[in-house]
């Protein structure tokens, strides 16, 4: 049984615990796209720090349809925000790289351009990064590696989408914020149609082992395997030195 509460002090506490180590009166900068992920992220920060020492980023990449949402979890947290449209940088990318991007890399960009704008962002307010990234997410590599994967301190990396949204709502979040389906902003589909399963399988089968469908099962494991990389550090030589 997860103990919501429990793990929503512990984890409050450990934010206070990085800051006081690794930053002490430095701000909490966040990327706040409106979803679950930062909106927990910001509000624990905000419980943490205080609001007045967190810094909500909005980067739509020209027109974006639900930037409400992260305009709402900004308003109801009452914290500092700033707006920085990445358009020009992406069409300006796109227009100088001398040869057409795969798809991949058309859909990574964004992602990478936002991160750059947070540590940019970050360096001129004092500030230390968070990442926004949860462990169902992580598991299949549901994330950009220099983009969304990285950051200076990461809330909940060991928190389940379905623990992530019971700590949503302990701390009283909107439930449109809470409830809001997780979708790439490109496709038109949800993560989950992407993905191939549901994030309560997924959950499940991180936490039990148990899962009910072999053909899930079976892209779960491959994919956990394909995307290990992306939480390991760089690998890196090392000489042997007489």
């Amino acid at each position: 049984m997860f103990q919501a509460e429990k793990v929503k002090n512990e984890c409050v506490d450990w934010i206070r615990d990085f800051f006081e180590k690794n930053g002490k009166g430095c701000n909490a900068v966040i990327g706040i796209s409106g979803g679950k992920d930062s909106s927990v992220v910001a509000a624990l920060c905000a419980e943490a720090l205080g609001k007045e020492r967190v810094i909500g980023v909005l980067m739509p990449n020209g027109e974006q349809s639900d930037i409400d949402k992260a305009q709402l979890l900004v308003e109801h947290l009452g914290i500092k925000s700033y707006t920085v449209n990445i358009k020009d940088a992406y069409d300006g990318l796109l227009g100088a790289i001398p040869f057409e991007l795969s798809r991949q890399s058309i859909i990574n960009l964004p992602p990478r351009l936002r991160m750059a704008t947070l540590y940019a962002v970050s360096q001129s307010n004092n500030g230390r990064v968070a990442n926004t990234c949860n462990l169902s997410e992580d598991w299949v590599g549901y994330s950009t590696r220099y983009g969304d994967s990285v950051g200076d301190f990461s809330p909940c990396s060991h928190l389940t989408v379905d623990e992530v949204k019971q700590i949503g709502r302990l701390l009283g979040l909107p439930d449109i914020l809470v409830d809001k389906v997780p979708s790439d902003g490109l496709t038109g589909k949800s993560d989950e149609d992407i993905l191939g399963f549901t994030y309560a399988e997924l959950d499940r089968y991180i936490r039990t082992g148990e899962i009910d469908n072999p053909e899930a099962k079976e892209k779960i494991d491959r994919l956990h395997r394909q995307n290990q990389f992306k939480l390991e550090l760089m690998p890196s030589f090392v000489p042997e030195i007489d």
